[in-house]
């Protein structure tokens, strides 16, 4: 087209849609994401209900599919590429909050509503087993025609079990949206279902935006932990592991140090306990009282279960290399009865 050709062109078109071009063109621009939503099927007063719920969320506006069209052009950036989705009874929704924020929202939004003859089924329709509150009369033959298992029982009119009335995909029929509407059965939904949204350079459409959030969650804070272990394991120090990997390095030097029995001032408490109780066991084991000191007579031994689990680590000590036997000491610590220095004592007057 010749550039008077396209002159000509736009000095033909009104100025209300120039203003409206306009006035859409700003509304993409102020908002961080602008998404496409199909309006279709919702009636006007629920749809106003929706906006007002949306005040301060986020805006819903409404315009001809052209004028939509031409104002995602004007502000380019890559939002024209929400074009493709213009089409049918649509309208532009603006928010600064995130697309799957919108996106959440929409669906929380989303409402029962009756359906009527000649529409989709959106889902399998099902009359449900029950009293149906309805006198006898005409309305269990009708019932029965839509497929509905129902008789007239104890006064009223009851539907036996639970019925499968129309495959999700299939036409209502005026019989069905009758019978739908004397239930009170409101088998569709009615909302703004979101088609696409632009947010960042980024064009998403809703199998992108339907997610978990509680298993998102999850898996962020199981890698996060996955990643600490690795960082700890690998003796690796970061700004959330060094304080663990110094925790673990001292515990083990104190390990060690229990195990070689170092006179430091630090282990003279433990060192001091576990003698202790190795002095204890000993006594116990000595059936003589008349061999044993007047303050050792009587002397109960230390539990048989931790006794048992430092004998254990003892004899599996003997097998292991020499590093991992401050790991068996360290663990063996951590007990209050000082169980293992039993073994240890008697070793040495063995």
């Amino acid at each position: 087209m010749s550039s008077s050709a396209e002159a000509r062109k736009t000095e033909t078109i009104p100025e209300w849609k120039r203003e409206e071009v306009a006035e859409l063109t700003e509304f993409v621009g102020s908002y961080d994401a602008v998404g496409v939503v199909d309006l279709t099927g919702i009636p006007s007063r629920q749809l106003q209900d929706m906006r007002r719920d949306l005040h301060g969320q986020a805006e819903l506006r409404m315009s001809r599919n052209t004028l939509i069209e031409r104002a995602l052009d004007e502000v380019d950036e890559g939002v024209e590429e929400l074009k493709a989705f213009v089409s049918g009874h649509v309208g532009l929704i603006g928010t600064n909050d995130n697309p799957f924020g919108l996106f959440k929202q929409l669906e929380a939004s989303k409402t029962s509503a009756p359906i009527g003859a000649g529409e989709v089924a959106p889902n399998d329709i099902v009359i449900p087993e029950g009293d149906t509150g309805v006198d006898p009369g005409p309305f269990v033959g009708e019932l029965q025609q839509v497929g509905a298992d129902a008789r007239i029982q104890e006064g009223s009119i009851q539907v036996l079990s639970d019925s499968h009335v129309l495959d999700a995909g299939e036409e209502v029929s005026d019989e069905l949206a009758n019978v739908l509407g004397e239930l009170g059965i409101e088998p569709k939904e009615v909302g703004l279902d979101l088609r696409a949204v632009f947010a960042d350079g980024v064009v998403f459409e809703p199998d992108e935006l339907a997610i978990d959030v509680d298993e998102y969650r999850a898996d962020v804070e199981s890698a996060a932990t996955a990643a600490r272990n690795l960082s700890v394991n690998a003796a690796y120090p970061t700004a959330r592991t060094a304080g663990t990997l110094l925790g673990k390095a001292a515990g083990d030097a104190k390990a060690v140090g229990l195990f070689a029995a170092i006179e430091d001032e630090e282990l003279l408490p433990d060192l001091v306990a576990r003698a202790d109780a190795q002095l204890r066991s000993l006594a116990a084991a000595i059936d003589d009282d008349e061999a044993l000191p007047e303050e050792l007579r009587g002397v109960e031994a230390p539990a048989a279960e931790p006794a048992a689990e430092a004998e254990e680590t003892d004899e599996s000590s003997d097998d292991e290399d020499t590093e991992a036997e401050p790991d068996d000491t360290d663990a063996d610590d951590d007990d209050d009865d000082g169980g293992d220095g039993a073994e240890g004592l008697g070793a040495m007057f063995g």
